[in-house]
Parts: C-alpha cells; sequence; structure tokens
C-alpha cells in the first residue's frame, strides 16, 4: 500500500470508530509507531482535523466527513450486486433504503462510468432464496435485535413437540437460503440457534436485556450444546450437489477413495435425519449407530406400505 492510500485508509478508519491508539494503528496498516505520528502530522497539514488526546490516541473531529468518494467500476459493480442482493433477502423497509442508495450511488458516478456499470449489472445478477413466509418475522426480530428487546416465540423443531421460547436475541444471520436468528436463552444459560421458518406467534416483550461481551452472535455448535457428531459417506460425483445443497451443521468435508466424507455437530439426529434421507442410496451413515437405526428404521416405514397393497 503506498502512503497515499495509506493516509486515506487512516482517514477511514478513524471514521469507523470514536478513538485509536498510535500502536492499534501500526498494528492495522503494519507500519511502525513513528509513521504513524507522521501520517497524522501530514493529515493535519491536508487540513483533515485528526484530534490527538494522550491516553486516548486519535480521532476525527465531529461532524468531519470526506469529500465524495470516486469509485472503479469493480467498486461500484460490487456495491450495487450487493444491494440488489440485500433488497431482494431483507424486509420491505430495508429494500427502500437500498433502492435509495443504488439511486444515490448511480447519480454520483461519471456518465461513462454509470453507462459501463449499468452495462453489467444487467447481465450479473445476486438473487437469493427468499421466503416469503419469513417477512413479517425478520421486521419483528431486526427491530428487537437493535433495541435489545426480549423475544417470545413457539418453536416447532423436527419430530419434537412445539416448545415456548423466551430469549434474547442477538444477531440474524442468512445462510443457505435460510434466515437464522441467534440468540442467548437465559432458561438454558446458553446460546441457540433459531430458523425463522420454525417459529409462530412472535411477539416483542416490552422487557429489554443488557449484552453480555462473552454472548458470541455467529453460529458456534459447541457452544449451542451439538455434541453429537456425525460422520457421512458420499458415492464419488456428489461433490457438485452437496455444493449446491449442504448442511447448515456440516464442520469438515474430506475426500477419500471410496467418496467425500463429512463431518456434522447436532444436538439430535433428528436434525438431520431428513438431509440424510433425501440423499437415498448416495449416502453412508458411518457414525453414530443411532443414526444409522434411524434410517434404517425410516426407510422401513416407506416400503410397509407397498407391502400393504401388494
Amino acid at each position: 500500500m503506498n502512503r497515499t492510500d495509506r493516509l486515506l485508509a487512516v482517514v477511514l478508519e478513524l471514521q469507523g470508530r470514536e478513538w485509536a491508539t498510535a500502536a492499534a494503528l501500526a498494528r492495522q496498516f503494519g507500519i511502525s509507531e513513528r509513521t504513524v505520528y507522521r501520517d497524522v502530522l501530514a493529515l493535519n497539514e491536508a487540513g483533515v482535523p485528526v484530534l490527538s488526546v494522550p491516553g486516548r490516541g486519535y480521532a476525527l473531529m465531529p461532524g468531519y466527513f470526506l469529500p465524495p468518494l470516486h469509485l472503479s467500476v469493480p467498486e461500484a459493480v460490487m456495491l450495487s450486486l450487493g444491494a440488489d442482493a440485500m433488497r431482494a433477502a431483507f424486509d420491505t423497509e430495508y429494500a427502500g433504503a437500498a433502492d435509495s442508495a443504488l439511486k444515490k450511488l448511480t447519480a454520483a458516478l461519471p456518465e461513462g462510468r454509470r453507462e459501463e456499470v449499468a452495462a453489467l449489472r444487467a447481465n450479473l445478477r445476486v438473487l437469493p432464496v427468499q421466503d416469503d413466509g419469513d417477512a413479517e418475522a425478520l421486521w419483528v426480530l431486526r427491530g428487537a435485535v437493535l433495541a435489545g428487546r426480549v423475544v417470545e416465540f413457539t418453536y416447532f423443531k423436527p419430530s419434537a413437540p412445539p416448545e415456548r421460547r423466551r430469549v434474547y436475541p442477538l444477531s440474524l444471520v442468512f445462510l443457505y437460503g435460510a434466515w437464522l436468528l441467534g440468540a442467548f436463552d437465559p432458561a438454558r444459560a446458553d446460546r441457540r440457534t433459531f430458523r425463522l421458518s420454525r417459529m409462530d406467534d412472535l411477539h416483542v416483550r416490552p422487557d429489554t436485556f443488557e449484552r453480555d461481551p462473552g454472548w458470541h452472535t455467529g453460529p458456534e455448535p459447541q457452544r449451542e450444546g451439538r455434541n453429537v457428531t456425525v460422520r457421512l459417506r458420499f458415492d464419488a460425483g456428489l461433490e457438485r450437489p452437496l455444493r449446491e445443497r449442504p448442511s447448515f451443521y456440516q464442520t469438515a468435508a474430506r475426500p477419500t477413495p471410496r467418496g467425500l466424507e463429512l463431518t456434522l455437530r447436532v444436538r439430535d439426529i433428528r436434525d438431520i435425519l431428513g438431509w440424510v434421507l433425501s440423499w437415498g442410496a448416495g449416502v453412508r451413515v458411518l457414525e453414530p449407530p443411532a443414526l444409522v437405526e434411524a434410517v434404517r428404521a425410516e426407510a422401513r416405514g416407506m416400503l410397509e406400505p407397498s407391502r400393504a397393497h401388494s
């Protein structure tokens, strides 16, 4: 990174945080603290109001904004595609925000570059799978996550009776074509992940919660009590279909002479049973024995009606 690019990057870094020490900026950009001092001096001399407070570090003067950015065609295309994807995946309010952002982005581009970006966008599309049934729940949960409000809903797990849950919503993740809520469950004193399509009778409660820094927001199989290890071997030739239809519970993949071996972590074998059965004779269950027996039982059950009518 040349110095000009680094100076711009320093300003962007300071815009994104309240204070940054010289040591933190040195680590961020792989430079010495002495170089940070020189860069800050150069920014001040160029008219960028960088504040310096001993013991706290550096910050931009409140109200300072960079002049309009000059985007390259690839940068503008990536921002446009990202806005297209979010418009299709989010609720009406955020879809409107994406439309507005795209109009501003297009208006800020020079005429020739605007036409080039439009031509590329016409031939590059990102269309996420969207379940319209999740739209209302997504809107409700987004507000609850931002406001730190407790939510309550009835949750329908596969092969289990419905259960009323009360949780602290922490994050929303769009993964493998499905919206997931990451939350802390106070009744279980641990974090959990819930699929929006399995929720019903969703309500936001008036009580709020304080977010604990120890509550991680991403999917973490070990932290969610997924202590059952599942090993499957898929026939050679199924690698591509597996990439197109992966399992949320997958943690590792290993090619072998006999096929592709997948490792998954689940709380209960019922979480994965339907997905395993959907691959038919193309998959072998290596472990656990309980899943082997469950697959056999399901296969016998599917054959019994045929015997009754034969």
